[in-house]
């Protein structure tokens, strides 16, 4: 069986003072936020999980339409002999292209999830036994060293994730991306598109309130993590197309007037009955924009399909 290698970037105590800061931040500024990253404990990936069977959730089920039909096409385009894949989670959606990149020497998923890159590592070797795993445990938005390998190089950054982040935040993403890659590396973008409205917003506000549950799960993560006094069932789930913006955000909406105490943080933090905090933006794009979002950081954009509804895409953008 080929190596697994295992790389950590990050010092085993980052994460808990990312959340300490974020939570400080985030909720003594104004309006009050959280980043939606905090979402995904065991219990929340439980849920993600659950939302990508939802029939309101399209996303997941598009962009895998996609790569099924196109995999030997990216593949053609890409000529890659390294697969890095930025948030790799399971690896669920990247065995489609591992199964059409002839040339493929090395895998590199990169997860800030120790146990999930693991898992996903056993699981593709015992289908895969010849290739080569070195896994990242790193935050890729917070600076990223590759290690050497074979290129070229195709860096896929799928699931719509872009969307997560605010426009100043995807530009400098697009940069870091952009600094990455040698001549003949390309990108792999993951993008949702805009459409009407209501399959938006039924998206993230599903009948079943799996997204609701998912939402409130981050309050969870802060009452296990830093012992705060807060009870989720004080919020309520609101999920908002922002026309201007052309994002959903998600917010938690205060039932009633309240306070959150956080011995942890030495904080206290009141909530005005309807108080909204925002926890995720998720935008959608027009190809147009990705063109010119892609051309900002130096890079082009080569190839872009579609699913038969044209309602999220895959692109390949090269250095410039």
């Amino acid at each position: 069986m080929s190596p697994f290698l295992l790389t950590r970037t990050l010092p085993e105590d980052a994460t808990d003072a990312v959340l300490r800061a974020d939570v400080l931040h985030g909720l003594t500024r104004t309006p009050k936020a959280l980043p939606p990253k905090w979402f995904y404990d065991a219990r929340g990936s439980e849920l993600f999980e659950e939302i990508t069977r939802l029939p309101e959730y399209y996303p997941t089920r598009a962009e895998r339409e996609i790569l099924l039909a196109r995999s030997s096409e990216i593949a053609a385009a890409t000529g890659a002999r390294t697969l890095v894949e930025l948030g790799s989670g399971s690896s669920d959606k990247t065995r489609h292209l591992l199964d059409e990149l002839p040339e493929l020497h090395t895998y590199v998923p990169v997860d800030v999830s120790e146990s999930a890159l693991t898992g996903a590592a056993e699981a593709l070797l015992a289908e895969r036994p010849s290739l080569n795993v070195h896994a990242l445990i790193a935050d890729f938005t917070r600076g990223l060293v590759l290690p050497a390998t074979p290129g070229p190089r195709l860096i896929a950054f799928l699931g719509g994730t872009i969307g997560n982040l605010l426009p100043e935040e995807r530009a400098a993403f697009l940069r870091s991306v952009r600094s990455l890659m040698d001549p003949g590396d390309a990108l792999l973008l993951g993008t949702d598109l805009v459409k009407d409205e209501k399959v938006l917003v039924r998206a993230y506000d599903d009948a079943a309130g799996v997204t609701a549950a998912f939402n409130k799960n981050v309050l969870s993560v802060i009452a296990r993590e830093l012992d705060a006094d807060v009870d989720p069932d004080d919020f309520e789930h609101v999920a908002r197309w922002d026309r201007g913006q052309e994002w959903i955000e998600m917010r938690l909406r205060a039932r009633h007037a309240l306070t959150v105490k956080i011995p942890e943080l030495d904080l206290v933090v009141p909530f005005e009955a309807g108080e909204e905090m925002r926890t995720e933006v998720s935008a959608k794009f027009r190809q147009a924009g990705v063109r010119t979002e892609l051309a900002s950081a130096e890079l082009e954009l080569t190839h872009w399909w579609t699913d038969t509804e044209g309602r999220f895409a895959l692109s390949v953008a090269t250095a410039r």
